[in-house]
């Protein structure tokens, strides 16, 4: 098994393979094993990912003739894509998340509706460490643990069963929420979701699983913890809708496309929930089943 990550190598992104034992620059392992030319940045494996992927199993099989390319362990860890095209987020997804927020009817999927709002790309995905900054004037900033998936194979009005040909990875993510910027009691749209979420630095990726060491995506634990104490416990399976009927509804609305990032909506234990918020200098760790875990610190609002 392997994951896909960007280092910052001499000062400079460089797309990686990460294993147990080393992490290995793609583009210059490739020249090395005398393999087809492959890009330096991660998000371009995608616009082939087939022919990639197979390049990629050869680079983990050679570890031993690319110890000379190892990334040191201190290099610093950037977001895994930069960046993708798009980032789509589903809503309120979760049956035991609906119930602790107190939607009617929260364990009648028939009384839901499947939504998404977007984040922007370039400033709301980063990586792992001291990278997300509470947005301005937010007063309760709330976590999510969320299984995200890449899209590898371009989708527009796909069969819910057709699905797993269009996702190449998964990964670890954290919608981070603005949630009292989200609310707008005094218009008649009642919620503001660009003012909720998407804020700068509000997205951090985990390292990128290729789908293929996933053998379900609908059965995998999740947990998030603020400064070492469980909020979210839970497992992929309480879904509402699953990760085909989410891709089949988005690619009747637009074309998913190579590299695109999905989030597929979050369980039981958010802040809101409890009146309990975000501060600087928190530290938030999410995990996923084998996918790995993302740990961030909080920062104050950037000026």
């Amino acid at each position: 098994m392997f994951s896909l990550t960007t280092r910052s190598v001499c000062g400079t992104p460089a797309g990686c393979l990460q294993t147990a034992q080393g992490c290995y620059p793609i583009a210059a392992s490739a020249r090395v094993l005398g393999l087809d030319a492959m890009p330096d940045a991660v998000i371009d494996l995608f616009r082939d990912w087939p022919a990639n992927l197979r390049r990629l199993a050869r680079i983990a099989t050679a570890e031993n003739e690319l110890r000379a390319l190892d990334v040191p362990g201190d290099a610093p860890e950037l977001a895994p894509l930069q960046y993708p095209g798009k980032v789509l987020c589903a809503g309120a997804n979760y049956y035991d998340h609906l119930a602790e927020m107190k939607v009617p009817d929260a364990h009648d999927k028939s009384a839901q509706r499947l939504f998404f709002f977007f984040k922007p790309a370039r400033q709301a995905i980063v990586g792992p460490g001291k990278t997300v900054h509470i947005p301005q004037d937010c007063q309760s900033f709330d976590w999510e643990v969320e299984l995200a998936l890449v899209i590898g194979r371009e989708a527009r009005a796909i069969a819910a069963a057709n699905w797993r040909a269009h996702v190449a990875a998964y990964c670890v993510a954290i919608d981070f929420s603005a949630r009292d910027l989200n609310r707008a009691p005094e218009a008649f749209y009642k919620f503001d979701w660009v003012a909720g979420k998407a804020h700068d630095t509000s997205c951090p990726l985990g390292r990128l699983v290729p789908a293929c060491f996933v053998e379900d995506p609908h059965d995998l634990a999740m947990r998030l913890e603020v400064n070492g104490e469980t909020r979210q416990d839970a497992n992929t399976s309480g879904m509402i809708f699953d990760i085909g009927e989410q891709l089949a509804t988005l690619s009747r609305i637009m074309t998913l496309e190579p590299g695109d990032v999905v989030l597929t909506g979050t369980p039981a234990g958010v802040g809101a929930a409890r009146r309990s918020f975000l501060s600087a200098g928190d530290v938030v760790t999410a995990r996923i089943g084998a996918l790995g875990s993302l740990r961030v610190e909080i920062q104050p609002p950037r000026p």
